[in-house]
């Protein structure tokens, strides 16, 4: 049976009892005149890269600015309702890592002191949040160029010193050396770190027991990924700091396959954990240290935690109960929701908190009765909210969003497109797979009954990744000028355990195309779409399905390709280490490489391209987007090639994120919309066609 369900019911009754107050005019899809325009979506394009609470209980995040080229910074809730929240960051620096080519886990607090790494140099920097005007001192060595990168700390208050994964890029970046290393807090002489840690090709989650006695760490090898194969250790540390006498507490089982993540030490020195052991989902798992035994905390066939493609994941926080036991705040992902839970680790109970987010990642806490939650909703931007929890019972009694990345995105309520979760057939008898689709909406036009809309097809990045049905402006742009939109998690999505995952492995170029072209099938079979104005697009890995979707299949009239994947075996060749062996996997040998790699089937096109790029893209070079436009310009294809000074793997200027939108759009439209956009938009020259 197909499943359709609206994650926000009660909200679309709502929109459509608003809407159909107004006289709608009569005008074809894609028309459409929205006040959603992108320059509102570029300004709507901030991100949130993590939140902590300092000594005194202050709520601090780091936020990207679009406007600001992407700059991150760190930001201090206002102490007064009413007053201006405060920049941390001094507007000569900006705090970004980049190790793994990903980043993540930028930063660290305690107290009143926060470790930092700049972007432009990715040395480490502390500085002091007990004055406004406090200059941030660099922590790590200089070594003239940005090629050694930290990530994901820890303060060790035992010996005043900061650790953290090092990764050095010096010789190499496919061979880069990663380490997980301490730096002493007391010496204003910047001194070479102590390596703690070595010889496995990575680490995360360093993260020392209360009283620095011991450190436990995650890690794994080639040819792996974090969401593989890996494993949790535990080193005790000696008089002198060293780490020694190392347990391995989850993933050494050769009985078992297993990617144990997330350790956290509670308050009384246990030391709780993530892993997929048992039932193919992350799930809650406690270390009894005297028999080195492994137990499960909650057993759900849910998401506790997301695949480690960025440092400083944090899906859960421990919190002391009254009578002194563990109570753990969690976050956990079931059937494409998230939920928020208070799991009580005596009693292997779970109380779900009713709050009006449905889609959330990390989760701190200041206190045991304050939660700060980073999450979004089919009505809510990714926002930050504040949670306050009943006294004697798990049990909200205040929620309120702090921060917004559109605080006005409300505004344009009545025109928001609410996401339906959609379960569909795939080409394997028996296996269904899932999507978002959001219909076209608009309070004041419709089009004739005649008519079906056009619709644009996303497939998410990694290919390892997830697509979530959270507020998007970007794709409100589409929604509200008349396009349906649907958003995949094919095959090889996370959110749903193991063996959804891994699906794709052998077979990245296959499952992925052969799911968006069964879900663009169900939505025409079904009369949601138009099937002669059905359009593609994708970022990264998500632009490797778009290209291979459109050299393999015919169903794509064109298509969109962000820094997507032409040439599997120019990847593999130029691919930084973290994903060096990660083609191994989902595709096999160079022979499988090349027979997958849409730049070997140009013959094979025929339908119109555009590609965007950033020229300081180190994940897919410029290099892949300038063959495929090559090669569809000599075989007389419209396509058109966009490349960005001083952009990397993903867009974080506004203008450059506005252009992208704008052009895609214009794009479409001239190419197989048989509609003329509402906006005023002059399009770039296209190839083979102007």
């Amino acid at each position: 049976m197909i499943i359709s369900r609206s994650i926000h019911a009660v909200m679309a009754a709502s929109s459509a009892t608003c809407s159909s107050k107004v006289d709608k005019i009569a005008a074809p899809y894609g028309s459409w005149k929205s006040p959603i325009t992108a320059d509102i979506v570029s300004g709507a394009s901030k991100e949130l890269g993590g939140a902590a609470v300092d000594g005194h209980g202050r709520l601090i995040w780091l936020e990207s600015r679009p406007s600001e080229s992407g700059r991150s910074v760190l930001v201090r809730e206002a102490e007064n309702p009413g007053d201006a929240n405060i920049d941390i960051t001094p507007k000569d620096f900006g705090v970004r890592t980049l190790a793994q080519e990903y980043g993540g886990g930028a930063f660290k607090i305690s107290g009143d002191t926060v470790i930092f790494s700049n972007y432009e140099d990715q040395r480490l920097y502390k500085q002091s949040l007990s004055s406004a005007d406090s200059s941030p001192a660099p922590l790590s060595p200089d070594y003239e160029d940005p090629l050694v990168r930290y990530a994901d700390g820890v303060f060790d208050l035992r010996f005043n010193r900061y650790i953290t994964v090092r990764e050095d890029c010096r010789e190499s970046s496919r061979n880069a050396i990663t380490t997980i290393v301490a730096m002493d807090l007391v010496d204003d002489n910047i001194q070479e770190p102590k390596v703690l840690l070595s010889g496995n090709d990575f680490y995360a989650f360093p993260r020392v027991d209360p009283k620095g006695e011991r450190i436990a760490w995650i890690e794994w090898s080639h040819p792996y990924m974090p969401w593989d194969k890996a494993e949790l250790r535990v080193g005790y540390i000696t008089q002198n700091g060293d780490v020694c006498n190392h347990i391995c507490v989850a993933g050494c089982d050769p009985t078992l396959v297993e990617s144990p993540t997330e350790p956290k030490w509670s308050c009384k020195g246990e030391l709780f954990f993530i892993t997929d052991r048992k039932n193919g989902f992350w799930n809650l798992y406690k270390w009894n240290e005297s028999d080195n035994e492994v137990v499960a905390v909650c057993s759900l066939d849910a998401e506790f935690s997301r695949a480690l493609w960025v440092f400083g994941i944090n899906s859960y926080e421990i919190i002391s109960s009254d009578d002194g036991k563990n109570l753990i705040a969690c976050t956990y992902r079931r059937n494409g929701r998230s939920y928020l839970g208070i799991l009580d680790d005596a009693h292997s109970s779970l109380s779900v908190l009713d709050i009006p987010l449905t889609d959330m990642n990390n989760i701190i806490t200041s206190g045991n009765r304050c939660l700060f939650i980073e999450g979004a909703s089919g009505v809510h931007p990714s926002s930050l909210a504040k949670v306050n929890l009943d006294e004697h019972k798990a049990e909200v009694v205040e929620f309120k969003i702090v921060w917004s990345s559109s605080p006005d995105s409300l505004m344009y309520k009545s025109y928001f497109s609410l996401p339906e979760l959609i379960e569909f057939p795939t080409e394997v008898p028996g296996q269904n797979a899932y999507a978002y689709f959001y219909p076209p909406s608009n309070p004041n036009y419709e089009a004739s009954q005649e008519e079906k809309p056009p619709l644009l097809l996303e497939s998410h990045g990694g290919p390892t990744d997830e697509a979530r049905g959270i507020l998007n402006l970007s794709i409100q742009y589409w929604t509200s000028r008349g396009w349906a939109f649907v958003d995949v998690n094919y095959g090889g999505s996370t959110g749903y355990g193991r063996a959804y995952r891994e699906r794709l492995l052998g077979r990245w170029g296959i499952v992925d195309v052969n799911d968006c072209y069964s879900c663009a099938r169900y939505l025409v079979e079904n009369g949601k779409a138009d099937g002669e104005r059905i359009c593609i697009t994708g970022r990264s890995a998500g632009g490797y399905t778009t290209l291979a979707a459109l050299a393999f299949r015919d169903t794509f009239k064109a298509g969109a390709s962000l820094y997507g994947v032409a040439d599997l075996n120019m990847l593999k060749a130029d691919m930084h280490k973290f994903e060096s062996h990660y083609i191994d996997r989902l595709v096999g040998n160079d022979k499988d490489c090349f027979e997958r790699s849409p730049i070997n089937f140009v013959d094979r096109f025929s339908c119109p391209m555009i590609l965007f790029q950033g020229l300081d893209d180190k994940v897919v070079f410029p290099d892949q987007a300038r063959k495929i436009h090559k090669a569809l310009k000599e075989k007389g294809l419209p396509v058109a090639l966009v490349e960005y000074e001083g952009e990397q793997h993903g867009f974080r200027k506004a203008e450059r994120i506005r252009f992208t939108l704008e052009q895609a759009m214009v794009f479409f439209a001239r190419l197989i919309g048989h509609f003329k956009v509402a906006d005023e938009i002059t399009p770039i020259k296209i190839d083979n066609f102007d």
